[in-house]
């Protein structure tokens, strides 16, 4: 493997400047990369052409530097829009779209100095955990490519696993940046809701259940990509600044395990992430687990409830076109009509649960410093399956219920950093999730870059594809 694409997005940046590497030399590293191991994946798409991006490189080398980012190769999901490239939102109806401008964060990458080289793979307009559509077709685990990624940012982090990128965007409304990260072995972070922009389209007071956010193979570049992308927009009325903060010397951590009993899990799952929390048990912090703090049926209802609300209002205009509607995938159609059916009332209601939830983990809070939760309930499953109908004997009444261990944060717009818990008895990844109060951002990649220091998944255990 190159040791110029072994390192990650600080060093790299650091050798560049240091001349003991180019962009040009970064750039043809990486795609030559792309070229020996993306065809057995699927993780990039709509990559750009070669000589564009040597072109590019080399400007980089001729010029000052434009900023944090100065010369380093990123691929975009495919659900944000980068000028110039494709946005197909893996749906047929929008395949072969040029965008016409960036996105808020796309904008801020490039102003950076990143080169965006083309798009990272997503299931259709993002829905489920399992990165497969239409139009691009589907992503392989790079542990074990006839298995799911995860997704919706998939294509990222299989992308970074195996090295083509060493830093990735992406978005998470349900664990959409913490379960492919827990499964391809690499750092996934959302970040506290606001903090940074979205696309800036449409309604921008009601819904705020989605965010984008890094992934990295280390907390460091999590942190850098995190510096880049964040800050309010003013277009946008919810915006907030990325705020210092810091946990005591004497980390808390609060081990929510599955719920009290109320959360199925494949097994092996929970006995792994319980011994990963010994790395920070190492560093000396206070792992101790916690009764389930609230009611699992009364979050699941909220959740359903906004996250239908929402998806119903951003596919409206594809579902009152029968010959759009009839293009989109099932699981989409079921959420837009279910939200379509709500009322106000029940969105009120919703919202009261998730405010009272809210304020259960402010007083959380004060007892701990971090919750901590597996990033999934189950392992990496056949790549041919739409969705896991059961885990462990229980089935799942809907299409993302086996993802229901993510909702916690997302419910409440929390910070969360999915970090390696290691590799199970059937050789599969899994992840950890470490969740803070609103703001905690910086305090809870500071605890990451603590425990990568004495684990360092990644480089432990590359994908084989990159060891033979």
């Amino acid at each position: 493997m190159s040791d110029i694409l072994n390192l990650g997005a600080t060093e790299q940046l650091a050798s560049m400047k240091a001349g003991q590497f180019s962009a040009c030399d970064l750039m043809r590293a990486t795609l030559t990369r792309i070229k020996e191991v993306n065809g057995a994946v699927n993780a990039v798409v709509s990559l750009r052409d070669e000589e564009a991006l040597l072109s590019e490189a080399r400007a980089a080398d001729a010029a000052a530097t434009r900023g944090l980012l100065h010369g380093l190769p990123i691929a975009i999901k495919d659900l944000a829009n980068a000028a110039g490239i494709p946005t197909s939102q893996g749906s047929p109806l929008f395949a072969g779209q040029i965008a016409q401008e960036d996105d808020p964060h796309v904008a801020r990458l490039r102003a950076a100095g990143a080169i965006v080289i083309g798009k990272t793979n997503t299931p259709e307009f993002g829905l489920g955990s399992h990165t497969y559509n239409p139009v691009h077709g589907r992503t392989g685990n790079p542990y074990a490519p006839d298995l799911s990624c995860g997704g919706s940012s998939g294509g990222a982090a299989v992308a970074l696993a195996l090295r083509m990128t060493s830093i990735a965007d992406g978005s998470d409304m349900m664990g959409s940046l913490r379960n492919p990260a827990g499964w391809c072995n690499v750092y996934g972070m959302r970040p506290s809701w606001g903090v940074v922009p979205d696309a800036g389209q449409g309604e921008e007071f009601l819904h705020q259940l989605a965010t984008n956010g890094p992934m990295a193979r280390n907390p460091t570049d999590l942190a850098l990509l995190l510096d880049v992308m964040a800050g309010p927009d003013p277009m946008q009325p919810h915006g907030r600044a990325l705020a210092e903060s810091a946990f005591p010397s004497s980390l808390r951590i609060g081990w929510l395990g599955d719920w009290g009993g109320a959360l199925p899990f494949e097994p092996g799952i929970l006995d792994l992430c319980t011994k990963a929390l010994d790395g920070f048990t190492e560093l000396g912090a206070d792992v101790a687990p916690l009764d389930a703090p609230f009611s699992r049926d009364a979050l699941w209802q909220s959740w359903v409830t906004l996250r239908n609300w929402s998806i119903s209002t951003s596919l409206a205009d594809l579902m009152a076109d029968p010959a759009h509607a009839q293009h989109l995938k099932p699981e989409a159609i079921w959420e837009a009509t279910q939200g379509a059916a709500l009322s106000a009332m029940d969105v009120h209601r919703a919202s009261v649960i998730r405010s009272d939830w809210f304020r259960c983990t402010a007083r959380l809070f004060e007892q701990v410093d971090i919750l901590a939760l597996p990033t999934a309930q189950v392992w990496p499953f056949d790549g041919t399956l739409d969705w896991p109908k059961e885990i462990s004997g229980q089935g799942m009444d809907t299409y993302h219920r086996w993802m229901e261990v993510v909702i916690p944060a997302s419910l409440i717009g929390l910070p969360c950093v999915a970090v390696p818990a290691g590799f199970g008895a059937n050789g599969l990844p899994m992840g950890l999730q470490l969740i803070g109060r609103r703001g905690a951002d910086r305090a809870l990649l500071r605890a990451a870059e603590a425990y990568h220091a004495v684990t360092d998944w990644p480089a432990r255990r590359p994908p084989p594809m990159l060891q033979s």
